[in-house]
């Protein structure tokens, strides 16, 4: 990373606010009942003589009313990245980015010279699953651009499933008809394939890419993963592919964190038949290079995190710097996004901040006073806000502006959509409060509807194009902005996984707004592992409204797979019903082995 950059992260505590996590990251604690012992410290310090709106005293008492009412967990990681002085590698750094430049030339050349389809497919494929696709775009697409406009015939499940999954993942559509070769008369799977469960494997991933009104892809997934389950049971198989295969069970490879699955991938690949030596080394080294910048920023954004939690003196918030800097890590990893990657943690540090201020701290007539000013936008605005509310209210504006000095002049355009996808967020907090406030008790479509919008997806949408410049079209910016299917899908996924996990962990939210989970189980008089079922089929219709947006809007690519990766984070975070953000020792060995552990090459 550019010293440009890790400057513009580490300013000071007025300039910049810390990485957080927005609402859809964490489970609500329960606002009502923690304003109910607001209001009454607040009454109980004027009785003994603190005067209102004094910091002093106050915040004692109501720091411990805050975290009884909340509970979460303290910091795993407070101070760790700070002090934490990486071991020696292996290599010179100087040494590793020679080596790394010299092999890619040399991938560059196995692209031009591989000849046949199947080549090509293995080719690519092993490049994205070792996760160094981001080195060779180009010829990612040209391969693939010429894979899909040439006839393929082939009596490969894997190599026809394969070719299926590349290309719809790159928003070439193929028609599921593809897999009729495997298929009897009587329209279903023959049983012979059964017996190839790299096959069944590849078909199982290649299905989870379905949009709607593709029953046989349905089919396909449940075949699938039938014969999967059985075949992961046994012993027959090498240990990797079983390993392989339990991974895509639990998530299938399309919707996978690919960080994550790297790291599980690279040892296997080693193993694999016809495995290309220096593929792997690539990605080993490119892992490691890569390491030590995503180690530089979170050193930084802890520092930065550690300074401003103490200025702002919001006792209240929480405090997961680490987590929310691997929410940003998670939808762009990549060196040349590292603006793109601390605009983007900012603006999740201001949600943190507004939201937590939202729900578990301020009175209603609060409430209504930061969305005024938020609303208006001025400095002159902070007059009528209460005192521990001004210096948040004050750095947010400041930060917006340095956003401007840090963006080239046609990102203007996009720090004001942000903006105002900032502004429309804190109106639809106002009505959560307003809701809670007035004891409604909305119905399941209702709130669906609210939480949908303050998942915080539709601002976060629009905040991973800033700073992307010329990476991003103004054609891909306008769809992040305005389309309404993909992101209202990917927000559904958010919001129903997370009440879904805050549900198990018996944290939801005992105000009077409910959840959706418990707005369902009302409504429909079920219990909630009937109504886990339900909603998770409306997860998976989801997924195909998303799969959809791929096909029909492969001009506007980079844009859509964002909104792809913000719902992997969804899956990332909140998969097996578990809350790993709020919780966030079920995310400590992930943290690790993504920052502190460097791959043994």
């Amino acid at each position: 990373m550019s010293s440009h950059c890790l400057r513009f992260l580490s300013h000071g505590p007025v300039q910049t606010m810390a990485v957080a996590v927005p609402y859809v990251l964490r489970v609500r604690p329960n606002r009502a009942s923690f304003r109910r012992s607001r209001t009454a410290l607040r009454g109980r310090a004027s009785i003994v003589g603190t005067p209102v709106g004094i910091p002093s005293g106050e915040d004692e008492i109501i720091a411990a009313a805050g975290k009884e009412a909340s509970g979460f967990e303290p910091s795993v990681w407070r101070d760790f990245f700070i002090n934490y002085e990486p071991k020696p590698l292996q290599r010179s750094e100087g040494w590793m980015v020679e080596r790394a430049e010299k092999l890619k030339d040399d991938v560059r050349t196995m692209f031009e010279t591989c000849d046949s389809t199947e080549g090509r497919l293995q080719l690519v494929d092993a490049i994205q699953h070792l996760g160094i696709d981001h080195l060779f775009k180009e010829e990612i697409e040209y391969s693939l651009s010429e894979i899909n406009a040439s006839e393929f015939i082939s009596s490969s499940l894997h190599d026809v499933a394969l070719r299926f999954r590349l290309l719809r993942q790159h928003g070439f559509h193929v028609s599921p008809d593809v897999f009729n070769k495997f298929k009897g008369d009587d329209g279903r799977f023959v049983s012979g394939i059964t017996n190839d469960p790299r096959g069944l494997l590849s078909l199982y991933n290649a299905a989870h890419l379905l949009t709607h009104d593709e029953p046989e892809l349905e089919e396909a997934i449940s075949f699938a993963t039938q014969h999967l389950a059985s075949l992961s049971s046994g012993t027959d198989l090498n240990p990797h592919l079983i390993d392989q295969i339990n991974r895509a069970l639990d998530v299938p490879l399309p919707r996978t964190y690919r960080r994550m699955e790297t790291l599980c991938y690279m040892p296997e690949y080693r193993q694999e038949e016809g495995h290309i030596p220096i593929l792997l080394e690539l990605a080993m080294l490119d892992f490691n290079l890569l390491q030590h910048v995503h180690l530089k920023e979170l050193k930084a954004i802890s520092e930065w995190w550690k300074d401003l939690y103490g200025y702002m003196g919001l006792s209240y918030i929480r405090d997961r710097v680490v987590e929310s800097y691997v929410w940003s890590y998670v939808v762009f990893y990549e060196e040349d996004s590292a603006l793109a990657r601390m605009i983007f943690t900012k603006i999740i540090a201001f949600i943190i901040l507004m939201d937590d201020t939202y729900d578990s701290y301020a009175t209603i007539q609060e409430c209504r006073k930061l969305n005024e000013a938020i609303q208006r936008w001025d400095e002159s605005a902070t007059a009528f806000l209460p005192e521990y509310m001004k210096k948040f209210y004050s750095a947010l504006l400041k930060t917006f502006k340095e956003f401007q000095i840090h963006v080239e002049d046609d990102g203007q355009y996009r720090i004001d959509h942000t903006k105002k996808a900032f502004q429309n967020l804190s109106a639809y907090y106002l009505q959560e409060a307003e809701w809670s406030y007035q004891n409604y008790k909305p119905s399941f479509e209702e709130q669906v509807a609210l939480s949908t919008v303050t998942s915080t997806v539709p601002l976060l949408c629009v905040s991973t194009t800033v700073g992307r410049g010329d990476a991003l079209t103004n054609e891909a910016f306008e769809w992040a902005a305005n389309d309404i299917g993909a992101k209202i899908a990917c927000a559904k996924i958010t919001r129903f996984m997370n009440d879904i996990a805050a549900f198990k962990r018996g944290r939801k939210n005992r105000g009077d707004v409910v959840s959706t989970v418990e707005c369902y189980m009302n409504e429909n008089k079920v219990t909630s592992e009937g109504a886990f079922t339900k909603i998770d089929l409306m997860i998976e219709d989801e997924w195909r409204t998303i799969n959809q947006a791929l096909c029909e809007h492969r001009e506007l690519l980079p844009a859509v797979q964002q909104v792809l990766n913000l719902a992997i984070c969804a899956t990332f975070f909140y998969g097996k019903r578990k809350d790993a953000y709020t919780f966030s020792t079920h995310l400590q060995e992930t943290v690790e082995s993504l920052f502190v552990r460097p791959v043994s090459i």
